[in-house]
């Protein structure tokens, strides 16, 4: 699953001339939108990008936000599946796409869930909202309050479903990165983003995710659309053993959004691979420390890590591990001591901090003193 750190650092020494060398790597398909944003899941690698960080209005994009934060207090207990909601006159007048719940009606958490995400229904969104927050002005604070704790520093909220206003805005960065903690967060939730229809008050309602039907591996996200964002897709596929997300706003269709998806999605999973080459936990090696109860403290990384890169060139890694000339105790455990970096024809493709492992208490005055004279000779 993983590749020894030992190995990689003998693969910097192999005659990288004698392995036969991949195709290079095509640029990305050219996209009519906005912006977009191609990354890998796991490794949060960027594939393609254009115009990421502009702001953009979301559109229905919003509502992936909206369920974060449901799916967020169902996993602190404070929300439960089966509780009924009580839809207000405000949730029940709500325009464009709708689940059709009835005013003063109860409606279960589970039933909206399935209205805001498989529907796009702008009530069953309010609803939630209303029951969460009091108020739909009050979750919207907790929306903005979320996205600054995921640092989506480009986006605003100002309504829980994505209707449009002129002070509700967000880029294709940002977006990805609520889609990529919503996947890893939450996944027996985000499930429900793969559901291809719903009947509510007997009308079948179809998702809007035109690439649920016919791309394979795709299971999500959401779809967008108001005339001034034009029309949005957050998208998510799996194959095999690597994730891809991608965003697009502001084409000009809906199949035109499905068609740049999918080149996106194609592009990333022909082109590039991921794999997990380090455990979270996994020592990657020993290293000498002064003055500590032990004379040596096992130093690896605090979370797996992951890293994407052309196919075909994963003999090509070469690793890079940075390490202070002296390590003093005490320690903590999970104390950053330097960092690996995984370079590819000169550029990093992956980087993260070597933590220690285990505490390392204080030798006491003897072991210091011993540590102090051999470090006269080492």
């Amino acid at each position: 699953m993983f590749k020894p750190l030992a190995t990689l650092f003998m693969l910097s020494f192999l005659a990288v001339s004698a392995i036969a060398a991949p195709p290079p790597v095509p640029a990305p398909p050219s996209i009519d939108a906005s912006s977009h944003l191609l990354i890998d899941h796991d490794s949060g690698r960027i594939i393609a990008e254009n115009n990421a960080d502009a702001r953009v209005e979301p559109a229905s994009i919003t509502k992936i936000m909206t369920a974060y934060i449901v799916f967020r207090e169902i996993k602190a207990a404070r929300l439960r599946l089966e509780d009924e909601v009580s839809i207000s006159e405000r949730a029940w007048r709500m325009g464009g796409s709708r689940m059709f719940v009835d005013v003063n009606s109860r409606v279960t958490v589970d039933d909206l869930l399935k209205g805001m995400i498989i529907q796009s229904g702008n009530d069953a969104t309010v609803a939630l909202a209303e029951h969460i927050g009091g108020t739909e002005e009050a979750f919207a604070d907790i929306m903005n309050a979320q996205a600054k704790q995921l640092g989506m520093t480009g986006t605003n909220y100002r309504n829980s479903s994505g209707w449009p206003d002129p002070d509700q805005y967000t880029t294709a960065r940002d977006i990805v990165a609520l889609a990529r903690s919503l996947i890893h967060e939450f996944p027996e939730h985000y499930r429900r983003y793969s559901e291809r229809e719903f009947v509510w008050n007997g009308i079948r309602q179809h998702n809007r995710n035109s690439l649920l039907w016919r791309e394979g591996g795709v299971d999500g996200i959401k779809t967008g659309y108001t005339e001034a964002a034009g029309y949005c897709l957050v998208t998510s596929a799996r194959r095999d053993d690597m994730r891809l997300v991608s965003a697009i706003f502001g084409t000009k269709s809906e199949k035109t959004r499905a068609d740049y998806s999918q080149a996106l999605l194609n592009y990333g999973f022909r082109f590039f691979e991921t794999r997990r080459l380090y455990e979270a936990g996994q020592p990657l090696g020993q290293f000498r420390v002064y003055g500590g109860s032990a004379p040596e403290v096992p130093v690896g990384l605090a979370s797996d890590l992951y890293v994407t890169y052309p196919r075909g060139r994963y003999d090509a890694l070469q690793p890079a591990m940075q390490l202070p000339a002296r390590i003093e105790a005490p320690l903590a455990k999970g104390t950053v001591l330097g960092e690996v970096s995984l370079v590819l024809d000169g550029g990093t493709v992956a980087q993260q901090p070597l933590v220690a492992l285990q505490d390392i208490e204080d030798g006491g005055f003897f072991q210091r003193a011993m540590d102090s004279i051999k470090s006269l000779f080492e």
